[in-house]
């Protein structure tokens, strides 16, 4: 057994242990959010940089304004929040079910299916993350709105 194969066997040993899956997973969460928080994307010239995408091409990918989004998710400014990325928000909000499903599945002992393994649900995220980026970059009335 290699190391890479080492590695991926800790890891897996890791995501399904009861409190340590979990744990990391929450860990992780807290560490992006301090992150967040004190780095205030809000403000320009901080030290999260901007979106290359819409830096390079000046056009809004789906992920723009993530930040700024999760930023005012941590200040309580769901207004903000939904202004700075609308389907980031709902995203987030998935995310966190399907995080506490794997960890119910995790202290049951047995999978609890949750929205993430309905049998359309990775098709219907894409084809919602592909049409927020069309949308998003119209040109015209109500849609320039959406820019960040």
């Amino acid at each position: 057994m290699g190391t890479a194969d080492r590695a991926v066997a800790t890891v897996q040993a890791v995501a399904r242990h009861r409190i340590a899956g979990p744990a990391v997973v929450v860990a992780g969460v807290a560490a992006a959010g301090t992150l967040v928080w004190f780095a205030d994307p809000t403000t320009p010239g901080g030290i999260i940089p901007p979106c290359p995408t819409n830096a390079l091409l000046h056009i809004n990918c789906p992920g723009c304004g993530a930040s700024r989004m999760v930023y005012s998710v941590l200040h309580g400014d769901v207004g903000a929040a939904l202004q700075y990325n609308a389907l980031g928000l709902v995203l987030l909000a998935l995310l966190a079910v399907s995080f506490v499903t794997y960890t119910l599945g995790l202290w049951r002992g047995r999978k609890v299916r949750g929205w993430q393994h309905l049998r359309y649900a990775p098709m219907t995220v894409l084809v919602a993350t592909l049409t927020w980026f069309v949308i998003r970059n119209i040109p015209f009335p109500p849609f320039d709105g959406l820019k960040v």
